[in-house]
């Protein structure tokens, strides 16, 4: 039986691996995932009721960090990375780690989550491209593959280019830092 928690300190090493394992063989990476989360978890974009892990028989098998970015003046979450071992992969365990992602953010009072993906994956989640929404990426990429869900249906329309917290290597006028 699968449950979804917390990250714990003590989980550290083997997300680690888990996300190494993850993106090792992605269409889309960039091979650096791992690092990227050590280094967003001492940001001050770091959400500790964010960062999740999956585990099945006490065995953790995925991990999934929202942190925060910015939209003009408002807060929108950056999923970033969303990582299920490979054995385990398509069997629902991303969406699984997304929808409690969702419901802990909505209660947090975030209204946007953000996300840089697969155009095939991602909608299955209810994620929609970010420009329905009026959120801009920051450098150039398709429509399709820069998505957002709308967490919370209150959330204020928005019309700006969402800024990623400065771990990431983006800055806002699309290049690498």
């Amino acid at each position: 039986m699968m449950r979804i928690r917390k990250e714990e300190a003590k989980d550290r090493e083997i997300i680690y691996s888990v996300v190494k394992a993850a993106f090792d063989r992605a269409e889309h990476s960039d091979g650096n995932e791992h690092d990227l989360v050590n280094s967003l978890r001492k940001s001050e974009a770091f959400i500790p009721e964010l960062s999740f892990v999956a585990e099945i028989d006490g065995k953790l098998i995925g991990h999934i960090l929202f942190t925060k970015a910015s939209v003009g003046k408002d807060t929108v979450l950056a999923l970033a990375p969303l990582a299920v071992l490979p054995a385990y992969q398509r069997k629902g365990i991303g969406m699984a780690l997304m929808k409690e992602g969702h419901r802990i953010a909505d209660k947090l009072g975030y209204a946007y989550s953000v996300v840089l993906g697969s155009e095939k994956y991602y909608p299955k989640a209810g994620y929609l491209p970010a420009s329905f929404f009026g959120i801009k990426p920051p450098f150039a990429v398709p429509d399709e593959n820069f998505m957002a869900y709308k967490i919370r249906e209150d959330a204020p329309a928005l019309d700006g280019i969402m800024i990623y917290a400065k771990e990431f290597g983006i800055d806002s006028l699309g290049g690498k830092r």
